[in-house]
């Protein structure tokens, strides 16, 4: 397929090696840059703001990955950049504000979308927590979906909603909007205590431990996700493994009943949930809740 350049809000994108496969399933890179083309009403609104740091597979999924935080010197000069302070250097950012800059984030091969969970407004302070649902070795995904639960129970307890996705991989991750008025280490704390909470009270089958040998049979609880320069797959990006899977938001009743898989939520079923059902973090949006009171408690 001979490359080619599209037009996207005004914007010209250079469309390239397009026929390269991406996946096993024989889906190329053009399926890729269509999926991101589709799915942009989606995606962007979450992605606004946001530092992106790009996970690129040039060759497809069987091939090597790197992460790239910096904007490539060949960008075009109408994408949007940030320019963020890392020991000593500045790192100039991609923002992701509309299609165009999409499309050709993933002509660049970049299959995952990752993104603070802070805006330029004021990247000091995040304006989503995450808990990170991980099963180690000999877990189950039946395992996440119980201690997820747990952790809703938790959050619960000091009025946070929360927000279920797949991480389009084997765990959960949990989204809960915020106030963008706490530091990330306060974000980190908290987290870490509610954590704390769950694992306390089904410690056979949960973890806080950074020893990976302390974590076997359990689902780890990754509140560190909240840190400085970390950064999520967020809801609606591809995940780079067979069945071209997505990272999709849940209703807690799916969780609940326990009948979902990760590979029940992919490139080709997304849209028919999202006619169904739109887009179930549409108030992560505009939902700021306050951790006063958990903060007391931390």
């Amino acid at each position: 397929m001979e490359d080619r350049i599209v037009s996207i809000e005004g914007r010209e994108v250079r469309l390239t090696h397009l026929d390269k496969p991406f996946w096993p399933e024989g889906l190329t890179k053009a399926h890729l840059i269509k999926y991101y083309a589709e799915i942009a009403p989606y995606i962007l609104p979450h992605v606004r703001n946001r530092p992106v740091v790009m996970k690129r597979y040039p060759d497809g999924i069987a091939g090597a990955e790197f992460y790239q935080k910096e904007i490539p010197s060949y960008a075009p000069a109408w994408i949007k950049t940030h320019p963020v302070q890392h020991s000593g250097k500045v790192v100039p950012y991609i923002i992701c504000n509309d299609t165009a800059t999409l499309v050709w984030l993933a002509n660049q091969a970049c299959v995952e979308v990752h993104a603070w969970l802070a805006r330029i407004e004021n990247l000091a302070c995040p304006d989503i927590a995450v808990m990170d649902l991980d099963p180690a070795e000999g877990a189950t995904f039946d395992d996440v979906l119980e201690i997820a639960l747990f952790v809703r129970k938790a959050l619960d307890e000091f009025k946070l909603k929360s927000f279920p996705k797949t991480s389009g991989a084997s765990g959960l991750h949990l989204f809960i909007p915020i106030q963008p008025v706490y530091s990330r280490g306060i974000v980190t704390k908290v987290m870490k205590y509610i954590a704390g909470l769950v694992a306390g009270v089904v410690p056979a089958k949960a973890s806080t431990g950074r020893k990976v040998d302390l974590r076997t049979g359990k689902v780890y609880l990754d509140y560190l996700q909240n840190g400085r320069g970390k950064t999520m797959a967020f809801q609606y990006g591809l995940r780079p493994l067979p069945g071209v899977p997505v990272s999709t938001p849940l209703e807690w009743g799916e969780v609940g009943k326990g009948r979902i898989r990760p590979a029940d939520f992919n490139i080709e079923s997304i849209f028919h949930r999202l006619k169904e059902k739109g887009d179930l973090y549409a108030d992560v949006l505009t939902l700021r809740q306050s951790l006063d009171e958990l903060v007391k408690m931390a």
